[in-house]
């Protein structure tokens, strides 16, 4: 009897033994593995970074100076391009016009999310995928000394000297007081109805 329990003893001992130096030997293998994997992953990210950076597009088109530092370069014509390439840390994204109703011009990709929205005064760079301004105050060389933007909106409004309203050639102006006040004698030559 103590024989047999002595044996159950043991088998039970070797059979716990075995199970946990079987269950350790491949979590050290995979350990292994994931060390290996890992730094096969960070040679291929540095390799991917080095073809990054010598990929890297260089910039073409007008730079536009924008705050903390930031710039970006558009190519196309503003006044009648349809699409804008708009140069962005390192990449260029193309960029369709889109209808307003404000009078901004508005360049906007759905794929990448950039928005980029011109005013007469500044430009302004979004991301809608993230839901953040990229950029902001953005002015191209003329701008900073005084024009307008190169905007379509920007060409069909008046010129800043012309009045908006103007006196017709040998025609009187009507006063606004006399507008709004007719003459009594005016009044009762109307036929009434």
């Amino acid at each position: 009897m103590k024989h047999l329990v002595l044996a159950a003893c043991i088998g039970a001992f070797s059979l716990t033994t075995a199970t946990a130096v079987m269950a350790q030997e491949p979590a050290k293998k995979t350990t292994t593995t994931k060390k290996k994997s890992s730094t096969k992953k960070k040679a291929a990210a540095g390799t991917a970074a080095a073809a990054g950076a010598a990929a890297a597009v260089t910039p073409t088109g007008e730079k536009w100076q924008c705050e903390l530092g930031n710039s970006i370069y558009i190519s196309g014509d503003m006044l009648r391009d349809e699409v804008l390439t708009v140069h962005w840390q390192g990449r260029d994204y193309k960029l369709p016009r889109q209808a307003t109703v404000t009078g901004a011009d508005r360049y906007y990709d759905a794929r990448t999310g950039l928005d980029l929205v011109v005013i007469p005064s500044k430009a302004m760079l979004f991301n809608k995928n993230l839901g953040q301004r990229l950029a902001d105050d953005c002015q191209s060389a003329a701008m900073q000394a005084g024009a307008a933007a190169p905007t379509q909106a920007g060409g069909l409004r008046a010129p800043v000297s012309a009045p908006l309203l103007a006196t017709p050639p040998g025609g009187q102006t009507i006063q606004p007081q006399q507008a709004q006040q007719p003459d009594a004698t005016q009044q009762s030559a109307a036929p009434k109805q």
